[in-house]
C-alpha cells in the first residue's frame, strides 16, 4: 500500500512541476505577440484547466475585475506552488 501512495504522489507532483513550468512559460510568451503558434496553443491547453475555475471564481465573486493584470494566473500559480510545497511533506 505504501508502494502505491509512493508513487501517486510522485506522479502529482511531477504533473504540477510541468504545469508550474508551463505556466512560468506561458506568463513570459504573454510579453511577445504569437498568436496561432501551435506551442502556445498546447501551453493554454495545460496551464487552463488550473487558472480557468479560479478566473470564472473571481467573476462570480465580482473580485479584480478591470485590473490590468490577471490575478487569476497568479492565484493558481501560488496554489500550485503551495501543494508542491506540502505534498511532499506527506
Amino acid at each position: 500500500m505504501d508502494i502505491i501512495i509512493f508513487v501517486v504522489k510522485h506522479t502529482v507532483i511531477v504533473l504540477l512541476s510541468v504545469v508550474e513550468i508551463a505556466m512560468l512559460v506561458r506568463a513570459v510568451l504573454s510579453w511577445f505577440p504569437i498568436d496561432g503558434n501551435k506551442f502556445t496553443e498546447l501551453l493554454f491547453a495545460i496551464t487552463e484547466p488550473f487558472i480557468h475555475p479560479i478566473r470564472v471564481l473571481f467573476i462570480k465573486m465580482n473580485w479584480f475585475q478591470g485590473l490590468p493584470i490577471d490575478i487569476s494566473f497568479l492565484v493558481a500559480y501560488i496554489l500550485i506552488s503551495v501543494v508542491l510545497t506540502v505534498l511532499p511533506m506527506i
